[in-house]
């Protein structure tokens, strides 16, 4: 029995032995397989196939260079190069005692951000209150002047700050709105500003030379956007979040309210994070009231000389002649006034009648390649469309219903999240009422039962 089990082990030892050595060698003379015979029918026939290669979209369309539509900043190496602004307009000097910040938030389109930035300056906003917040993505590359004009995320970071003198903010990244808003309340908690103002990249602004207060004299649009806001530091004026000049165009925002609701969803990046927003405030009894302060604008273009804005009369030449240069001040309601509003009035128009959308200027520049942080303007328009749609799914998710309509719908701050999606349809309720009644014979089964 013994000897059975030794010769065993034996041979067990030399079969492994000899699976080990067979292994090895094939292991090291792995060219011997491709020395083999292959069987006729699985050699391939002809050529491998080709591989795969990138298809590409057609290129899109090139439109026309953009220029820069200040002239004169351009050629300036100082604000004192620039016109005054129109002496009715101008800021209080000394500064009021209030802080009057205005946040601009800006992506691309230097055109339209420049705009903006003359139109409230014009307006009498103190520029040292401006603050254009720079959200291109591009880090510090326009700090540096790495970008060209034609770059959709190009900015003139030395005429904002030298020659405009207002105040620039670099994001660290590309923020959605939803995000840019939050930087927007957390830039005020951090400077402790219990009231800041916002605005539109897109929506130029003009005081109205027309209107004037029963008893009152002329105010500037900033003096009147003051005023409001005085209005609203009263005390007991009441849980108020916003003032909107023109829908939130221009807006007027207490910080606490903000953050007392949890700021803006970032989950909801950019359409329908209004409705959020503004919905949970009103679920907490905040209030968001209109207000006026002067001329606000909604425009996809810019005007091609700024220097309309400093309303300056343009001294009268010899007919041959060039016309001189706009040194002459106007004066307030002109006709150079008028010719202002016209203009505005007309882009505006073009805007809101234009087939192919709306923001048709957030796509308007197409250069920038080989700059640093450079993206393709067609993707990135796609990417960003991508994404609003995303916040929709969100919203929908979030409260269960696509329209804005929360509270008329009944619901409340503490239902986000708890819905059924779809719960409104007749199907759902009637189901829902079913399962109720059956809960309540249910319940009311197990009360008997335990009586008894």
């Amino acid at each position: 029995m013994l000897l059975s089990q030794g010769r065993l082990r034996q041979t067990i030892l030399a079969l492994t032995l000899t699976f080990v050595l067979a292994f090895s060698f094939l292991l090291f003379r792995a060219d011997i397989f491709e020395k083999l015979p292959v069987p006729k029918q699985l050699k391939p026939e002809g050529p491998p196939p080709p591989k795969p290669t990138p298809l590409y979209k057609p290129p899109p369309e090139r439109r026309p260079d953009i220029t820069d539509n200040f002239p004169r900043a351009a050629k300036a190496n100082s604000s004192s190069a620039l016109p005054e602004i129109p002496p009715w307009n101008k800021p209080p000097q000394p500064h009021v005692k209030e802080k009057t910040p205005l946040f601009v938030g800006f992506t691309r389109n230097w055109r339209l951000l420049q705009q903006v930035v003359v139109s409230y300056i014009t307006a009498g906003w103190p520029p040292e209150d401006i603050y254009v917040v720079d959200n291109s993505g591009v880090m510090q590359s326009n700090q540096k002047g790495l970008l060209t004009l034609q770059n959709p995320f190009y900015l003139n970071y030395n005429r904002l700050t030298t020659l405009l003198e207002v105040n620039v903010l670099t994001t660290p990244t590309l923020l959605t709105f939803a995000q840019l808003q939050n930087f927007f309340t957390y830039t005020a908690l951090e400077k402790e500003w219990e009231h800041y103002f916002w605005a539109h990249m897109d929506s130029p602004v003009v005081s109205d030379e027309e209107y004037e207060e029963q008893g009152q004299p002329y105010r500037s649009l900033y003096m009147r956007a003051l005023a409001v806001m005085r209005e609203t530091m009263q005390p007991g004026y009441g849980l108020l979040a916003a003032r909107w000049f023109s829908y939130d165009r221009l807006s007027l925002v207490r910080t606490q309210a903000f953050v007392d609701v949890g700021g803006w969803d970032t989950l909801i990046p950019f359409y329908m994070t209004d409705c959020d927003m503004h919905e949970r405030l009103w679920m907490k009894n905040f209030t968001i009231e209109d207000a006026k302060a002067g001329l606000v604008y909604d425009v996809a273009s810019g005007i091609d000389d700024l220097e309309m804005f400093y309303r300056r009369k343009r001294r009268s030449t010899k007919r041959e002649e060039p016309p001189a240069p706009a040194m002459e001040a106007d004066g307030r309601n002109s006709p150079e006034y008028h010719e202002l509003l016209s203009k505005l009035d007309e882009m505006q128009r073009s805007k809101n009648e234009d087939k192919a959308g709306r923001n048709t200027w957030q796509s308007a520049q197409q250069g920038g390649q080989g700059e640093p942080f450079y993206r393709d303007g067609a993707g990135f328009e796609q990417g960003i469309s991508m994404t609003m749609n995303f916040g929709r799914d969100v919203f929908e998710a979030k409260w269960g219903r696509v329209f804005c309509d929360l509270r008329e719908a009944g619901l409340e701050a503490n239902d986000a999240w708890r819905v059924i999606p779809g719960w409104e349809k007749k199907e759902l309720q009637k189901q829902a009422r079913k399962d109720r009644e059956k809960e309540m014979k249910e319940r009311q089964k197990k009360q008997k039962q335990a009586r008894l």
